[in-house]
């Protein structure tokens, strides 16, 4: 068997790189954070139980103090972004409905383009691309329920609920649990992404015909 370069590898596996990379850039700038919080403006570091992460992205930390860990949120927010645009980029050449597939091609496009602009001045464009994500997730959600992927049809639904839950709880005012909510749905998008990259091929959506699957 001939064995893979590396450049081959780092192709192979640019999602999962790029996503832990990610995770672990924004690790590290929740330990420069300096503190404060929604609900407590005096509270001491980043408490994850307590803190948006979007709060890492600020110049100023909400007590006032300078953010130190603000250009490794930055950083971190690319690399996730770089790994969401190439998981809908690969999506995209394993569905067999072209339509389909020009839709999740220009998802993962856009992701790369926008969504590090949530950690710039730019952010309410860079919100664009979470509603782009939401829409390339239950395109391939509803893909999924039509194939014979039994798991991740379990998986695409309980990522979809969660990002659900935490609009809701964000909407309506309940912050700390919306905060805990957060970290549930990215925690949960990232595990949905790295299945579909790894355990879906172009086969699983041949007989997606017109919205209907052969039997």
């Amino acid at each position: 068997m001939e064995s893979l370069t590396i450049k081959q590898i780092v192709q192979k596996h640019l999602v999962l790189i790029c996503l832990v990379i990610s995770m672990i850039l924004i690790v590290i700038a929740t330990l420069f954070y300096p503190g404060g919080s929604l609900l407590d403006k005096k509270s001491i570091g980043f408490g994850w139980s307590k803190n948006f992460i979007s709060n890492l992205f600020a110049a100023k930390a909400l007590n006032g103090s300078e953010n130190p860990g603000r250009i490794w949120a930055i950083i971190g927010m690319a690399f996730q972004s770089v790994g969401y645009g190439v998981f809908f980029i690969h999506m995209s050449k394993k569905i067999s409905l072209k339509h389909w597939a020009k839709i999740l091609k220009f998802i993962g496009v856009a992701n790369i383009l926008f969504i590090f602009l949530i950690a710039t001045p730019l952010h309410d464009l860079g919100t664009i691309s979470i509603v782009l994500t939401l829409i390339g997730l239950f395109i391939i959600t509803v893909l999924i329920l039509k194939s014979k992927l039994h798991l991740l049809k379990f998986c695409c639904i309980i990522c979809l609920l969660t990002f659900y839950c935490f609009f809701f709880l964000f909407g309506f005012g309940y912050l700390s649990a919306a905060i805990i909510m957060q970290k549930v749905y990215n925690a949960s998008s990232i595990l949905l992404v790295l299945g579909l990259e790894y355990f879906t091929q172009y086969d699983d959506f041949i007989a997606i015909k017109s919205g209907e699957q052969k039997k």
